[in-house]
């Protein structure tokens, strides 16, 4: 079921994305995506205004749908994994007294020791 809902979910991404970049920007600030003509460079099939209605309700129709699977999604996947937090997967540390601090013995030099001239 997750997987049908992430390969539609998927589909429509890359629908809305293409639509987006099909859209006559709204500013032309730049200069691109202008189009000209009587159908708004869509070779007459269309009128300007006419595509706008078609591509703005697509838009929407898809954005819609896009937010719906994306709940979908969320609420398939909370299902499907165990309940209860991360933590409670993490297995417990010992803890582990301190180690007692060594006894101070007498320091003996190693070595050859020379008496001492007096």
């Amino acid at each position: 079921m997750l997987t049908v809902l992430l390969v539609i979910h998927l589909l429509v991404t890359i629908a809305l994305i293409g639509l987006v970049l099909i859209q006559k920007s709204e500013g032309g600030a730049l200069g691109i995506g202008g189009g000209g003509g009587a159908g708004g460079g869509m070779g007459g099939f269309m009128t300007g205004r006419e595509t706008a209605n078609l591509l703005t309700r697509s838009t929407a129709v898809l954005a819609t749908l896009f937010m719906g699977l994306s709940l979908a999604i969320a609420i398939v996947s909370n299902k499907s994994i165990e309940k209860g937090s991360i933590l409670d997967s993490v297995p417990a540390q010992i803890e582990t007294a301190p180690t007692p601090a060594p006894v101070d013995t007498p320091v003996v030099p190693k070595g050859p020791t020379a008496p001492v001239a007096q």
